[in-house]
């Protein structure tokens, strides 16, 4: 690279920079993601602003952008229509969703939160699911991405809930749990942000608006799931206690009863209608099956009581 005022980048100098390949390079150059560089004689000099780019793609690429997408983006950007308010947007969307901080853990740490003894299985599964991560280079150290539930954890097995029974909850609770943040999203993207996001790319008004309403919004979600659960959880766990002290003389609630329907059934359920219409749609095909054996009974008491045709 040169000491001008100006930087300029052989191809090779540019890879070392980005941390693109001389390939990836040119790659991007022949889809149009990234400018020609300057032909001077028989070789080609590249700028900061391809340094700039390409650090611009590899970001988006990080974010779960694919190329056809980015150069929708980067095409605006060229025509002067702006990328502010989207990357903007973009950096919101990513950032992080709560304010629990990362911490760190050692094996040896780990071994004794979870009864002393070393379990490669118990760790590979807790890498699997991301409640632990490895760090490149040390073996011995993990990085925790929710403390909070690392805790819990350790609480659910000193209370003597088995290592496997609190991660086989843990892969049901997510799935749940993902339902739900997909059918938030589908809700406020028909009510809120589809008025933002109607052009692609969005304007860079329309994206920096956009962005506000993600920062707004952004604690809703959560709000609305704590209030549902600790109202869920007082209501069960009464249940469950006056069920497991025996408690046959106890006044039970005058309202409608509960009953618990398999994981799979409800899953299938909210699937068929949506998470919002699971109780309508169990009432419904109740009361239709119900209705199906009423007029069955009837049709077969009627039958019993028909005259027999003479012979």
């Amino acid at each position: 690279m040169s000491e001008q005022a100006v930087a300029e980048y052989r191809i090779e100098d540019l890879a070392h920079h980005s941390g693109a390949t001389v390939r990836t390079i040119r790659a991007y150059q022949d889809r149009g993601l990234l400018p020609k560089p300057e032909r001077r004689g028989r070789s080609n000099v590249y700028r900061d602003t391809h340094l700039a780019r390409l650090r611009q793609i590899a970001d988006l690429l990080d974010r779960g952008y694919t190329l056809a997408s980015i150069k929708e983006l980067l095409e605006a950007w060229d025509a002067g229509r702006g990328l502010g308010g989207v990357l903007g947007l973009v950096a919101e969307v990513h950032g992080p969703w709560t304010d629990e901080e990362a911490a760190r853990i050692s094996r040896a740490e780990l071994n004794e939160r979870f009864g002393g003894l070393p379990d490669d299985d118990a760790v590979g599964e807790a890498c699997e699911l991301g409640v632990l991560e490895r760090i490149p280079g040390r073996p011995d150290d993990f990085l925790v991405p929710s403390p909070q539930e690392l805790a819990v954890a350790a609480e659910l097995y000193a209370a003597g809930v088995p290592l496997s029974a609190i991660t086989g909850h843990l892969r049901e609770l997510r799935g749940q749990v993902e339902h739900i943040a997909s059918r938030f999203l589908e809700f406020t993207t028909e009510h809120v942000f589809g008025r933002y996001l109607g052009q692609v790319p969005p304007t860079d008004a329309d994206a920096a608006e956009a962005a506000t309403m993600v920062r707004r919004l952004r604690p809703l979600a959560q709000q609305t799931v704590d209030a549902e659960l600790a109202r869920a959880m007082q209501l069960f766990a009464t249940r469950h206690l006056q069920r497991h002290l025996g408690a046959a003389g106890t006044p039970q609630p005058s309202g409608p009863a509960s009953v618990p329907l398999p994981a799979e059934t409800v899953r299938a359920v909210q699937e068929l209608v949506g998470a919002e219409h699971v109780g309508e749609f169990v009432r419904a095909a109740t009361e239709r099956e119900l209705q199906a054996r009423t007029m069955n009974e009837l049709a077969r008491r009627g039958g019993g009581q028909r005259p027999r045709p003479s012979v």
